[in-house]
């Protein structure tokens, strides 16, 4: 069998409602691999069924997780997703059209935009917001800070227009739950780097980002669920330096 053309990299933990349709927006590809941490539900199941390969790592942390998946495809190019996400219509045209007639770039950014509180977001800084999902191998490894991590290129990067769709939070209260696991990671992560937080930064910074969030980046335009994601983003921030100014991270 020849080497893959096109692989697709997911990471994964107890995501069957999800991981189905995330396979199925990947079927032009030619390899699609799952690494899962532990699934105690159908998502191995699902993932086999659909014909994707299954492998389990144990949990490394966001960064070193969506390392391995990539490690673990044999394509020349690869696409990098989370279970919650899926490759739109007009982004898998795109794609097929960088397979298979113009590969200037090393790299290629590509638009994000949210399902929250049964809406689109178009605004409060969250779309297009593009991030690198598609490169050959060699030119990209995820690095950054854990949780939000982001991938580090070499070479040319140019960007595609289609959208990936992101299913990100199904309630409120997942978001809320989310805000609590990521800031006790990004507070573990600061204080490792022996960051300190003043009165300062726990004062100022949260009403700051709701105010740039809502006002300065339109997501008035978004109706409630923008005001939701603005105030839960000053939330998460107040939670990450209160967190840093304890000296802990559970």
């Amino acid at each position: 069998m020849s080497q893959p053309w096109l692989s697709a990299a997911i990471i994964a933990l107890n995501e069957e409602e999800k991981i189905g349709d995330c396979i199925d927006s990947l079927s032009f590809s030619d390899e699609i691999v799952v690494v899962d941490s532990g699934s105690t539900d159908g998502t191995k199941r699902i993932v086999e069924e659909k014909g994707a390969t299954f492998l389990y790592h144990p949990w490394q942390g966001h960064i070193g997780q969506k390392n391995r998946a990539i490690d673990s495809t044999c394509g020349q190019w690869i696409l990098s997703l989370d279970a919650d996400e899926r490759i739109s219509g007009k982004l898998r045209s795109e794609i097929l059209d960088v397979m298979q007639n113009d590969q200037s770039a090393d790299a290629y950014a590509i638009p994000r935009v949210v399902y929250y509180i049964n809406r689109w977001v178009k605004h409060c800084g969250w779309y297009p917001a593009r991030k690198v999902r598609l490169f050959t191998r060699g030119s990209g490894r995820w690095g950054g800070e854990n949780p939000h991590d982001r991938i580090m290129t070499t070479g040319r990067v140019e960007n595609l227009r289609g959208d990936i769709y992101h299913l990100s939070f199904d309630t409120v209260s997942d978001h809320l739950s989310t805000i609590n696991s990521f800031t006790s990671i990004a507070a573990k992560e600061r204080l490792a780097k022996g960051q300190k937080v003043g009165l300062f930064s726990i004062l100022i910074r949260p009403p700051a980002t709701f105010f740039k969030m809502f006002f300065l980046r339109g997501g008035f335009l978004d109706g409630v669920p923008g005001l939701v994601i603005s105030l839960l983003s000053a939330y998460h921030v107040f939670c990450k330096y209160v967190k840093i100014s304890e000296g802990r991270s559970e």
